[in-house]
C-alpha cells in the first residue's frame, strides 16, 4: 500500500471515529473475491452468458417457459450456494463493532453480509435475495432450497404449491418494481447519515445510486472504495482506488 493511500486511509479512519451515523452502500465488487462474478465486467455474468440477461428480465421470465426452465437450471449452479464472506464483508462487520453502523444498503442478493455477521436488521437488500423463492401470483415466499430440490427431482419449472402460480427467485428483475419500504429505508438512511461509504459499486444503477447525491446534499461526507472509476467520483470527499479486500480491512484495523 502506497504512502499516499495509507495517509488517506488514516484520514478516513478519523472520520469514521467521529461520525455518529455511518451508512454503507455495497455493490457487486465486494463479492467478487467470494467467487460471485459481477454482471457487466470483462468476466461478468452477462458478458460470458448473454442469455443470462434475458433470464433476469421479468417480461421474458413470465412469458416464456423455456426462459424459466433455463433460469432454474442456472439457479442449481449459482455461485452463492458455495460462496463464503471475504475480507471485505468481515471488515464491515468490524466497522459495525468499532465505529457503529446505522444502515447497510446492498445491491447484492447473495446474503454474504448477514453470513459474515452484520446485524440483519441493519441490512437493506434493495435488489432482494437469491436465498428465497416467491410466487408471482400469491406472493408466498419459501426457502429457495425447497424449490431447487423439486428441480433436482425432475420438475423443470416448479409451480407454486399453494396456488399454481409462477415461482421466481426473490430478487428484483429488470422490469420489476423495487420494494417501496426498502427504497424508503435507503433514502431515509442517506438523508440522516454523517458519512456514506460506497463500496464495490460503479454507482450507475438507479434509483439505488441516488443515495450518494442525497447524502451529499444532506451534508454527509462521501467515501468511495472501488477498483475502478465510478459515475460519482466527483461527488466524493475521498476516493480510495484499489482492491476492496485490502482497503476495507485497513480502514477498520486496530489503532497502531
Amino acid at each position: 500500500m502506497g504512502e499516499e493511500l495509507a495517509e488517506t486511509i488514516a484520514e478516513v479512519r478519523g472520520w469514521l471515529a467521529t461520525s455518529p451515523r455511518i451508512v454503507v452502500l455495497t455493490g457487486a465488487g465486494i463479492s467478487t473475491d467470494s467467487g460471485i462474478p459481477d454482471f457487466r465486467g470483462p468476466q461478468g455474468l452477462w458478458t460470458r452468458d448473454p442469455e443470462a440477461e434475458k433470464r433476469a428480465t421479468l417480461q421474458h421470465y413470465m412469458g416464456d417457459p423455456e426462459v424459466r426452465r433455463g433460469a432454474w437450471r442456472a439457479r442449481l449452479d449459482h455461485p452463492a450456494w458455495e460462496a463464503q464472506p471475504n475480507a471485505g464483508h468481515r471488515a464491515l462487520v468490524e466497522l459495525e463493532r468499532r465505529f457503529g453502523l446505522h444502515t447497510l444498503i446492498t445491491q447484492n442478493v447473495d446474503g454474504l453480509h448477514q453470513a459474515a455477521g452484520t446485524s440483519p436488521g441493519k441490512v437493506v437488500e434493495v435488489h432482494g435475495t437469491v436465498h428465497e423463492v416467491m410466487c408471482m401470483s400469491c406472493d408466498e415466499r419459501a426457502p429457495m432450497e425447497r424449490a431447487l430440490a423439486r428441480v433436482r427431482a425432475g420438475e423443470e419449472d416448479p409451480p407454486c404449491r399453494s396456488c399454481g402460480g409462477i415461482l421466481k427467485s426473490a430478487t428484483i428483475s429488470f422490469g420489476q418494481n423495487l420494494v417501496v419500504e426498502d427504497v424508503r429505508r435507503a433514502d431515509a438512511a442517506a438523508r440522516g447519515c454523517d458519512l456514506l461509504l460506497a463500496v464495490g459499486t460503479t454507482l450507475a444503477v438507479y434509483p439505488v445510486a441516488n443515495v450518494v447525491p442525497v447524502a451529499r446534499m444532506s451534508g454527509a461526507r462521501i467515501v468511495i472504495v472501488n477498483g475502478s472509476r465510478t459515475e460519482m467520483d466527483d461527488l466524493a470527499d475521498v476516493v480510495l482506488r484499489g482492491r476492496i479486500g485490502d482497503i476495507l480491512p485497513a480502514l477498520v484495523a486496530p489503532d497502531p
